[in-house]
């Protein structure tokens, strides 16, 4: 999905004036009256020239009059085509920030807490990063340990930095021998296979294990299973920061938000859609395709591998947004995640 697009170009003198109209929107959340565009000296033209212009932007369906006698904002479409000029020319765009993640952690999740953070204090926005999914990962190193007698964990290093632990608890107590026997065995069959994989079951059957052998890997087995099914991770931060800041205002958007965030599914996929696109993923308002944002705009691009990108980092807030802003933000914590995960996987 494109998104809205004009059919017939504007003149660089338009353009000038719905920039000036999206940039005072923007600032204010008032109305931009003609006088404050024709008093610009960057537009450089009467007043009278001034209100034709943005007549005729109107009829290209970029501005809107709320009333007679206001000024104008900018429509969806308006912020569209902004934004499809930034991303095409660059123009606009502020300098790359160089943004201190601080990612010298050595789990993946703690990695993508700090990139939501750090994208929400930037931003004023809400921020959501979708951890690199399981299936992608790979088993690096394996440990098992007794909790209780009758209660063994198993620890799972990925590939990605990431570490899982499962519980599985047998009917009795489980001799220490049989532990440091199963760490050595996992180890063996399973390190370099991914957590996703099909064949991870049939890797821990052996025929000639011994019947207690095959009881105890048969009840890890079943606690794989469970970990390969799980449901890719999102880390949401910043929603109290929106609302504080004042850019949510309309009840619309509030019951959108939160609808969204309690679908954390219908969020995850349009993520996945983001993942999709060879540069940064931006939908605004009506373009989204679920309902839930309708009312709000994302900002999103990938990161991962140099050929396969494992997860998303998006910002959401009002289609009224800083868009060269977020544009920028999401793009450098993307790279330094990428930084992350390449490094992660290099010590695979």
């Amino acid at each position: 999905m494109s998104g809205v697009h004009v059919t017939q170009a504007i003149t660089p003198r338009q353009e000038r004036i719905l920039r000036k109209v999206v940039d005072d929107h923007l600032r204010t959340g008032q109305p931009v009256a003609s006088r404050t565009i024709a008093i610009d000296p960057e537009i450089d033209c009467a007043p009278s020239t001034v209100r034709n212009e943005l007549a005729l932007l109107e009829e290209h369906g970029l501005l809107a009059h709320p009333h007679v006698s206001a000024g104008r904002v900018p429509t969806e479409a308006g912020h569209r085509y902004v934004v499809d000029r930034m991303l095409s020319s660059g123009s606009g765009l502020p300098a790359e920030r160089r943004l201190e993640l601080s990612l010298i952690r050595s789990e993946v999740e703690e990695a993508m807490r700090a990139t939501s953070e750090t994208l929400s204090q930037m931003t004023n926005l809400l921020a959501v990063v979708s951890a690199p999914s399981l299936n992608t990962a790979t088993i690096r190193h394996v440990e098992v340990l007794a909790l209780q007698p009758q209660v063994v964990m198993v620890v799972i290093i990925t590939s990605t930095g990431g570490v899982s632990k499962l519980l599985a608890t047998f009917d009795s107590a489980v001799d220490p021998g049989l532990l440091t026997w199963a760490g050595e065995y996992l180890n063996e069959r399973l390190v370099g296979l991914g957590l996703g994989a099909r064949m991870l079951h049939q890797r821990l059957v052996d025929p000639s294990l011994s019947a207690l052998e095959l009881h105890f890997l048969q009840r890890l087995a079943l606690a794989l299973g469970e970990l390969s099914a799980a449901e890719d991770a999102l880390y949401v931060e910043g929603t109290a920061r929106l609302f504080a800041a004042g850019q949510i205002e309309d009840a619309t958007q509030v019951n959108e938000l939160m609808s969204l965030l309690e679908r954390r599914v219908a969020l995850l996929g349009v993520l996945r859609a983001a993942l999709g696109e060879p540069g940064v993923y931006v939908r605004i308002g009506r373009e989204n395709e679920i309902p839930a944002m309708r009312s709000l705009a994302m900002v999103a691009t990938g990161y991962g591998l140099a050929r396969r990108k494992l997860g998303a980092v998006s910002v959401i807030g009002p289609v009224r947004m800083d868009y060269a802003s977020a544009i920028v933000t999401v793009r450098e914590a993307a790279h330094e995640l990428s930084r992350f995960v390449e490094d992660a996987y290099a010590e695979a």
